[in-house]
Formats: C-alpha cells, sequence, structure tokens
C-alpha cells in the first residue's frame, strides 16, 4: 500500500519561512564556518555592532527630546531622576572604548550638535587644551624651573595668573639669586620669598637710576672764610678743617654746623664724639675738646706739615705721617713721642692703623698693623714701642719708580688697594701678592676713593664712578663740579662705606662724597631717597 502523502501540521517541526519580525540568518562564505573565524574578529565585530546599537539608541533619545511630546518627557524625566545616572553610565562605556572609538563617538555627536552646544565646546576647548604646567608640577620642581629664568622674564611670568603670580612669587632662592646678581647684600635667614621680591624690585629701581644717572644728588655747606685742606665723615657726621684757623662738625643730612671752634691751620683731621685731632701745616698735631674747644694735647716733633693723622684709643697711641718723610708713633694720652720711623724718600701723604684680619709670617689675626705710604711706596710696620722698629714689607707697583701712586690707600685688614696711573691695584695681606690689577685705560688718572667687596668708587677731574667689581665695569658715573685739587688727596674723600660690599636697601643714604671747592664752601654727592 502505498504511502499516504501528509501535510505538515501546524506547530510541528517541520520548515517553515522566516517571519518579518525574526532576523535573517547571516549567510555565510561558501566552506567557512563561525568556528573558523578567529576569536578576536568575532569579538571586533561585536563591539561594532554593540557601538552602532548605542549610537542609534542615543539618536533616538536625541530625537525624542526635538519633538514636543518626547522633549517634554526627555526633559521631564532626565532631568530630573535619572540624568545623572544615565551620564555616569554613558561615561562608563564610553572610558571603555580605545582611542579610535572614542573619536568616532565624539564625530557623530559632533554631528548631531546645534549652534549653542558648538560654541559651547568651542569656548571650553581653548582652555582644556593649555596644560598649566606650573598648577600641575610639584612645587619642588616648578622652583627649579624657574631659576633658570631671568628676573625680568619672572616678572612677566608674574602677569600670567594669580596661580602663577602665587608660585613665583614663593620662590625665595630665585628672588635672592636676582638680588645677588645685581650686588645686592643677602641675609639668608630671612626665608621671606616676599620680602626679597620686593626687596628686587626696589634694587632694580636704585640700579636703573644707577645707570641713568639719577641716583644722586648735590648740596653745599657753606660757613668756612679761607681755603678747606682737611675732610673727615663718619656716622653721618663730616668734619672741615681751614686755613681760617678753624674746624667745623656738620651734620650732613641737615647741614647744620654742630660744633665750630677754634685751631691751628689744618691739613688732615680725624674725630669721634668727645675729640678732634689735627695735623697741620705747622708741623704739629694737636687733641681739642669738642665741647669745650680747649686744646687737650700737642704733640711736637715734626719738620714738616703733618698730612695724614689716625689714632687708637684701645691702644692710646697715635701716628702721624709728614713731608719730613717721617712717621712718628706717639702717646695719645700723654702726648710723647714712641717712636720715629724712617725709610720713605718722599712725603708720607697716608698713614692707617688697622687691626689685621688674616694670619701670615709676619703677623696674626688681632695684631694692630701701621701702614704709611708715599708717592712710590707702601710700608708696613709692626706696632711697638721698640726703638728703631724694622719695615715688615714695602709695596709698589714699579722697581724704578716709573709709576706713582694715588695719594689714596684702601685697608680693610685683609687686602691692601691703592690707584695708579695703571690703574687699581689689590694686595694680599697674608702673602703680600697682587691678587688683581684692574686697567682703566679709557680713563686718565682715575683715583681711588673707597673699596668693597662689590662696589668701587673713583673719581677724575670731571666725574664720580662706580666700578662693579665682579665685571670690573663703570656702572655709573656723575659730573662733579671745578673742585680744588691736593697733590696730598686730603681735599675730597668718600662718604658712606658699607654699600660698597653690596646695597641692601637700607644703606644707599647719606653721603657718597664731598670736596673743598675754591670759594671755601664744601661741594656734597647725596644718594637720592627712593622713589
Amino acid at each position: 500500500m502505498a504511502a499516504e502523502r501528509t501535510r505538515p501540521l501546524r506547530g510541528s517541526g517541520g520548515p517553515r519561512a522566516p517571519s518579518r519580525c525574526e532576523p535573517r540568518a547571516r549567510s555565510r562564505a561558501p566552506g567557512r564556518s563561525l568556528r573558523s573565524v578567529p576569536r578576536g574578529t568575532r569579538l571586533q565585530e561585536q563591539g561594532t555592532r554593540e557601538r552602532r546599537t548605542g549610537l542609534r539608541d542615543l539618536e533616538l533619545m536625541l530625537e525624542m527630546g526635538k519633538s514636543s511630546l518626547g522633549g517634554k518627557f526627555f526633559h521631564n524625566l532626565m532631568e530630573r531622576k535619572d540624568f545623572e545616572t544615565w551620564l555616569d553610565n554613558i561615561s562608563v562605556t564610553f572610558l571603555s572604548l580605545t582611542d579610535l572609538q572614542k573619536n568616532e563617538t565624539l564625530d557623530h555627536l559632533i554631528s548631531l550638535s546645534g549652534a549653542v552646544q558648538l560654541r559651547h565646546l568651542s569656548n571650553n576647548l581653548e582652555t582644556l587644551l593649555k596644560r598649566d604646567f606650573l598648577k600641575l608640577l610639584p612645587l619642588e620642581l616648578s622652583f627649579y624651573l624657574l631659576k633658570w629664568l631671568d628676573p625680568q622674564t619672572l616678572l612677566t611670568c608674574c602677569l600670567v595668573s594669580k596661580q602663577w603670580n602665587k608660585v613665583i612669587s614663593a620662590c625665595t632662592e630665585v628672588w635672592q639669586t636676582a638680588c645677588k646678581n645685581l650686588g645686592w647684600q643677602i641675609d639668608d635667614s630671612v626665608q621671606d620669598a616676599l620680602h626679597w621680591k620686593k626687596v628686587y624690585l626696589k634694587a632694580i629701581l636704585r640700579m636703573k637710576q644707577l645707570e641713568d644717572h639719577e641716583a644722586f644728588e648735590t648740596s653745599s655747606l657753606i660757613g668756612h672764610s679761607a681755603r678747606v685742606y682737611a675732610l673727615y665723615y663718619k656716622d653721618g657726621l663730616l668734619c672741615t678743617g681751614s686755613d681760617d684757623l678753624s674746624a667745623k662738625l656738620w651734620d650732613v643730612s641737615t647741614g647744620q654746623c654742630v660744633y665750630g671752634i677754634q685751631t691751628h691751620t689744618c691739613a688732615a683731621v680725624k674725630f669721634d664724639e668727645q675729640k678732634l685731632v689735627t695735623g697741620s701745616f705747622d708741623n704739629t698735631v694737636a687733641c681739642w675738646e669738642w665741647s669745650s674747644g680747649a686744646r687737650t694735647q700737642h704733640f711736637r716733633g715734626h719738620t714738616g706739615a703733618v698730612f695724614s693723622v689716625d689714632y687708637n684709643d684701645e691702644l692710646d697711641i697715635l701716628v702721624s705721617g709728614s713731608a719730613d718723610f717721617t712717621v712718628k708713633v706717639w702717646a695719645l694720652s700723654a702726648g710723647t713721642c714712641l717712636n720715629t720711623l724712617t725709610g720713605h724718600t718722599e712725603w708720607v701723604t697716608k698713614v692707617v692703623l688697622q687691626k689685621c684680619k688674616v694670619k701670615s709670617l709676619l703677623h696674626s689675626p688681632g695684631d694692630y698693623i701701621l701702614l704709611s705710604a708715599d708717592k712710590y711706596e707702601i710700608k708696613i710696620w709692626p706696632i711697638g714701642r721698640e726703638i728703631n722698629c724694622k719695615c715688615l714689607k714695602t709695596l709698589s707697583v714699579s722697581e724704578d719708580r716709573s709709576i706713582c701712586l694715588q695719594p689714596r690707600l684702601h685697608f680693610d685688614g685683609k687686602y691692601i688697594v691703592c690707584s695708579s696711573a695703571l690703574g687699581l691695584y689689590q694686595w694680599d695681606f697674608a702673602s703680600y701678592d697682587i691678587l688683581r690689577v684692574i686697567k682703566t685705560p679709557e680713563i686718565a688718572n682715575l683715583a681711588l676713593l673707597g673699596f668693597g667687596d662689590v662696589f668701587a668708587l673713583l673719581f677724575d677731574n670731571r666725574y664720580l664712578y662706580i666700578m662693579d667689581l665682579r665685571t670690573e665695569s663703570l656702572i655709573s658715573r656723575w659730573p662733579l663740579p671745578e673742585y680744588r685739587k691736593s697733590k696730598r688727596g686730603s681735599s675730597f674723600l668718600a662718604g658712606e662705606a658699607s654699600w660698597l660690599n653690596g646695597l641692601d636697601g637700607h644703606n644707599d643714604t647719606g653721603l657718597v662724597f664731598a670736596t673743598s671747592m675754591p670759594d671755601h664752601s664744601i661741594h656734597l654727592v647725596l644718594w637720592k631717597e627712593h622713589g
């Protein structure tokens, strides 16, 4: 019996056409099974499908937001409850994508954005792309980088932002170094960075005034009736000795005469609070009391004018240099001559009594040393009461006496400095060797007024000069009037000297230079007050 052909029942396992609602099965290439596809490729294709599905969902939500009903639904629902949750989920998904996928996502979002969103994006991108490295770096590393910048660049960087100004202003070492480079004295115990920034700003102003020849001002002292030969300055007071047989003590800040006493003709003066010591053209030395004007001691023994005097109350010793080629050592209180030092062959125009600060074969730190100078030589003597004591050392710049020394001498216990026609000579007092010779060929007859660690004060017939000793260059000059010339160098002097070792914002005040004038007045050059 032939088999009966039956029609498959509904719901049986026989084949049927796919529904429109069901996805079509993906066709495969002949001979290629799913198992033959590499696992990495399958995962990449799966990620791509998921990403496209997410983008379609996002498009759908944006489309809903565009419609009135959908927009109302989107706004009310997302803003009130679920926006933050939705944003967190999107962020987590976005962070899990590769860089290429992130870029493609952003491109798609930009294509869906309107003018408001694009403007918002443009305004924020500029800020996001600028990385503030000074804000991101550790403070120590920021300070290290700032040390490589010059001060003017640092000041410009302070204007970038409040954060930059805060970081730069907090770097103490940067501003201390900037001050040192300008020749400013630094107290390392002060670690307030803002303090040193202010000091630098003050310093740069003063240095600019020096460069522009605007740091000084002038004044005059009027009171003598004859030529003024002798000047001495100390602690804001200036003493002047004149041919009118008087000596006056002036307050430089006010220009007022504090004391005026009758004396002999003065070729040299030195004073303290109680007394005045004068060297005279009458070949004598005298000691006077300021308060009464009385002469308390009279030292006789020289046979020529006395051009220089110095004394020390602790040692009770007075020394004098004379035109008779000798140096005399006196008992200050008794007025008796203790010693006469010979060996000079020219007028002794300068004597200096100073405590030694270095050790050598001939002296120790703390020993008092006497220096005397004439036209060609500087002699170094021990201070003692023995008769006919020997000269320790004789210094000169030329053995044949072809080069003259200027009648000024600087000795601080460590170095001896004197000027000549060839320049400035500096000797090491420990070894007596010449440490340096500072040549100034462009300026003739440059004379020394003061010498420090950082600056030197010099002058010639026309100008007052400041030299930066670190570079040996002249950084400022100031015009001088036709002052009275003196071969002995007693009619002009330097004022305050502490700034020569470095300015500090407080020592650039008071007297800089004083000289006597043909009209018997005293011409003063003073520091101008800070602007």
